[in-house]
């Protein structure tokens, strides 16, 4: 299976919980209003959900093109150089992962937070992992399965630094999550949650991020990735900016300048000079708006100003973010191949319905593996809860 390059490769965060606010004291800044649920952020992450799979689908060369008979390009003329922006929909995640981990690791303890870290990352990753491998060892479709060895391997989300193929392409991203977690988790949670500490954390994270680029030294660039450090803190920025308000200058300059920095590092990764051989051209501005946009969406739902969109569907948007996100790329290939290629479906109605049966085996993952198993892993890790 051909590995992604990995700011070219799109990803959930892997599923956060579910996003509430919580009640807090009547001080400056603090939400007067109770306890309520951040829908608006559920449809975020189905936004850049799409995003990812228009760039996996549309955007892109590789094993896409095997599926559509023909490079993604010719099927999609007008729509793929714009498709092929869709692999930033993964800074929109790391983003939004920022917000919502500080929201959830706020007043928990350690154990608390791995058991709500592992068995909302788990249970639709095993079932994804063995689903993918699977349908690819049917004899009749045309990608390769991975050795079972790999296969197990990938089952511990370890696959990346322990050398073994990959199951799942975006799997890559889950790994960034996982160190977030870790970080987050020691200099945050272990300590104990406030203002000052997490400042620091992003100060800190920030400047050792910096240094990291400069030394070129790998374990430090494992440790403390220099090019996602900048959109999980901008995360955190923002959901300061959300528990103390709009008036914390510290909070902003932590946004700003974790997106100069995360704008830098998207445009480093992800522009190249026009070439007549390239699949598709993402020009510098088109790059920067993109990013811009994100924080600008998370921003807006930090702030308050999308508390209108508090439709109900959005929380089932945000249930089938992160199931969909892990199964849409592999099995989508052999659906586009199935319908385009095999029923003779027009390329758009191709994409659409591929998209739409992702997302119904998403709401099957969700509803039978998520819902009934994260609940029970959740216990026998934190029994105290």
């Amino acid at each position: 299976m051909t590995t992604t390059t990995q700011l070219t490769t799109a990803a959930p965060p892997a599923a956060p919980d579910p996003v509430t606010t919580t009640p807090q004291p009547a001080i400056r800044g603090r939400s007067r209003t109770g306890a309520s649920r951040l829908r608006a952020l559920d449809g975020l992450r189905l936004l850049a959900a799409l995003m990812v799979a228009a760039y996996h689908f549309g955007g892109r060369s590789g094993e896409i093109a095997q599926a559509w008979g023909s490079s993604p390009a010719q099927q999609f003329p007008t729509a793929a150089p714009l498709f092929a922006y869709g692999c930033l929909g993964v800074q929109i995640f790391f983003v939004i992962s920022g917000f919502v981990i500080c929201l959830s690791g706020w007043g928990r303890t350690l154990r608390a937070f791995i058991a709500s870290r592992v068995s909302r990352l788990y249970p639709a990753y095993w079932v994804a992992v063995l689903l993918v491998s699977a349908v690819f060892a049917l004899p009749w479709v045309a990608y390769k399965a991975l050795p079972p060895s790999d296969v197990l391997t990938n089952l511990t989300m370890l696959q990346l630094p322990l050398g073994a193929d990959r199951v799942l392409g975006v799997c890559w991203t889950l790994w960034a999550e996982m160190r977030f977690y870790a970080l987050f988790a020691l200099c945050v949670v272990l300590p104990g949650a406030t203002r000052g500490r997490v400042v620091l954390f992003c100060a800190g994270w920030t400047l050792a991020a910096a240094l990291a680029q400069a030394a070129h030294e790998p374990f430090l660039d494992t440790v403390l990735m220099p090019e996602h450090a900048p959109f999980f803190i901008g995360g955190i920025g923002l959901y300061l900016l959300h528990r103390y308000g709009a008036r914390d200058p510290i909070a902003w300059a932590i946004v700003l300048v974790s997106w100069l920095i995360g704008q830098h590092y998207a445009v480093a990764a992800l522009w190249h000079a026009p070439s007549a051989g390239g699949f598709s051209y993402r020009s510098t501005a088109g790059i920067i708006a993109v990013v811009t946009l994100g924080f600008a969406l998370v921003a807006a739902v930090a702030l308050g100003k999308l508390r209108w969109a508090n439709w109900r569907w959005l929380t089932v948007a945000g249930a089938l973010t992160y199931p969909f996100y892990l199964v849409h790329e592999h099995l989508g290939w052999v659906v586009v191949r199935a319908l385009h290629r095999g029923a003779g479906l027009p390329s758009y109605a191709t994409l659409m319905l591929t998209v739409g049966l992702m997302l119904l085996l998403a709401w099957v993952l969700h509803r039978f593996i998520e819902r009934p198993l994260t609940p029970v892993l959740k216990r026998s890790i934190d029994p105290r809860r």
